[in-house]
């Protein structure tokens, strides 16, 4: 069946119902991605890049739900699938690799057997077929002598290892779309960039779209074809990572961009940080939701909320930049 994108979020909405009050954590996200293609999602802790994540692969906690909006893969929208029909999709079509593999996988069985657990659950393959495939993986992901660290548990391997076996899970059904939520979290920079250069020859090779999720935004420079910035559960800004990266439309990717260090800094500048902090989601600002710490607001931006409009060659939610400021200082 022919589809116009493998993925597509249209206005989605998801909400969390806590002893507080409700929380939107995901509030009228809307993005696509192509097969083959690498879509960067960055932004602050609770800025709703993992419940977006979780929103796609229908995960989210008990407390959380879609409220509004659609999901489509491959042409089929995701909130009309039964669970069983979802969880055909999970782990064959599209997979997860979450952000804390200690935590992910079960440590009282071995790995090479939760790597093969997808096999034996969707192919009805045996046991000793499944190991033997998982071996492969760990070969393809660069975990040496593969054939005994299958049968290691998780707290014999090193975090990156971990992380490797982690990906093999992942890649073990050929997948169309990976996500990959924080994957270098914890992990070194020597093993980091083993990590990500995995990721992109499996991209590269396999023709699989990966969404990345992450704080670096180093890595997203190197990585992804597009990004998206998300404050408060909204998209930001977004379009194609050079030029977001090289003029930002939103105070918040500015001041992202200037918190972090720089080769040509003089020697010992002092970064930027930004000042304040993320808002209570529970109980936002009124305008626009940055506004309480952004360098350049105007009266306009706390009595209302702009929309995602296009500025110059990328998208961005901003007043300031929509009426044709460009931002410096």
């Amino acid at each position: 069946m022919a589809f116009s994108h493998l993925l597509e979020l249209e206005n989605v909405h998801t909400e969390l119902s806590l002893a507080e009050g409700t929380l939107r954590a995901v509030d009228g996200v809307s993005l696509t991605i192509d097969a083959g293609e690498t879509l960067g999602i960055v932004g602050e802790s609770g800025s709703g890049k993992s419940m977006t994540a979780l929103s796609i692969m229908r995960l989210l906690p008990r407390s959380g739900r879609i409220v509004e909006g659609s999901i489509r893969f491959k042409d089929r929208v995701l909130s009309d699938l039964s669970e069983d029909e979802m969880e055909a999709i999970r782990g064959t079509e599209m997979a997860m690799i979450f952000q804390d593999p200690m935590t992910s996988l079960n440590p009282v069985y071995r790995t090479g057997w939760q790597v093969g657990e997808p096999l034996r659950i969707h192919r009805h393959v045996g046991s000793g077929e499944a190991i033997a495939t998982a071996t492969d993986l760990f070969r393809q992901v660069g975990i040496p002598d593969a054939r005994s660290r299958v049968r290691h548990f998780p707290h014999m391997l090193s975090g990156g290892m971990r992380q490797r076996a982690m990906i093999a899970m992942g890649l073990s059904m050929s997948p169309s779309l990976l996500i990959a939520d924080e994957p270098t979290t914890a992990l070194d920079v020597t093993i980091q960039a083993q990590i990500l250069d995995l990721l992109r020859r499996l991209n590269r090779e396999y023709g699989t779209a990966t969404i990345l999720i992450t704080h670096n935004l180093g890595v997203v420079a190197g990585m992804c074809d597009r990004v998206i910035v998300m404050y408060a559960g909204r998209i930001v800004e977004q379009g194609r990572t050079e030029d977001v990266f090289s003029h930002p439309e939103h105070p918040y990717t500015w001041s992202l961009l200037r918190s972090i260090p720089r080769l040509d800094a003089e020697p010992h500048e002092p970064l930027t940080p930004i000042e304040g902090s993320p808002p209570d989601m529970v109980h936002l600002p009124a305008g626009c939701k940055f506004q309480p710490r952004c360098p350049f607001a105007v009266a306009r931006c706390s009595r209302e909320e702009p929309s995602l409009l296009q500025v110059r060659d990328q998208l961005a939610r901003c007043w300031v930049t929509q009426a044709g400021t460009e931002l410096n200082g």
